[in-house]
């Protein structure tokens, strides 16, 4: 058998962390529940991470770098429209092929709030900063245009929830979105 670096276990448990938080929450997944998938004791888990929260961290901004760097790579020599649609269809590929991540950031927003709620800003802080490096890329690919960006954005955290409520795409909720927008089968 071959022995995974402390640097793969880490990966490791950041992929874990993902999985389990997007399905369970911050306050519904144990640290438990982490280090059993990834097969290691829950000591060693916080010997590569300090806190449950820590893990959750690294975990969402896993979460918001990956968005950030599809609608990066998506948009890429692209303008104006032409980038939206590229976006759009990149990230509806990559939620489809990891709804997961769809989920996480779902559970980010709450965490971020409820976090807040119990005065602990620094938390909150670190994810706005990655949410917004994703909406500063955004932004550059519409071309500077604010509104443009700010509209596809809505867009997508409209997606975000009806895909997290279970909205299929034959629903009619959807037929206010056109093209590629909308989510396929």
């Amino acid at each position: 058998m071959v022995r995974m670096s402390a640097e793969e276990r880490r990966e490791s448990v950041i992929r874990a962390a993902v999985v389990e938080f997007a399905r369970g929450g911050y306050k519904g997944t144990s640290t438990e529940v982490i280090a059993k998938r990834v097969g290691v004791s829950q000591p060693y888990l916080f010997r590569l991470f300090p806190s449950k929260q820590a893990i959750f961290l690294a975990a969402s901004l896993r979460c918001c770098q990956g968005v950030t760097e599809v609608f990066r790579r998506a948009s890429e020599g692209l303008e104006a429209e032409e980038a939206v649609q590229a976006m759009g269809q990149a990230y509806q590929a990559l939620i489809a092929d990891d709804p997961d991540l769809l989920l996480m950031q779902m559970q980010m927003y709450v965490a971020v709030a409820s976090a807040e709620a119990d005065g602990d800003q620094e938390f909150g802080e670190a994810l706005r900063t990655a949410w917004m490096e994703m909406y500063d890329t955004v932004v550059l690919a519409v071309g500077a245009e604010v509104g443009e960006a700010t509209q596809f954005l809505a867009y997508g955290m409209l997606i975000n929830v009806l895909v997290s409520m279970g909205f299929q795409p034959e629903h009619r909720v959807w037929s206010g979105f056109d093209g590629p927008t909308q989510p396929q089968g």
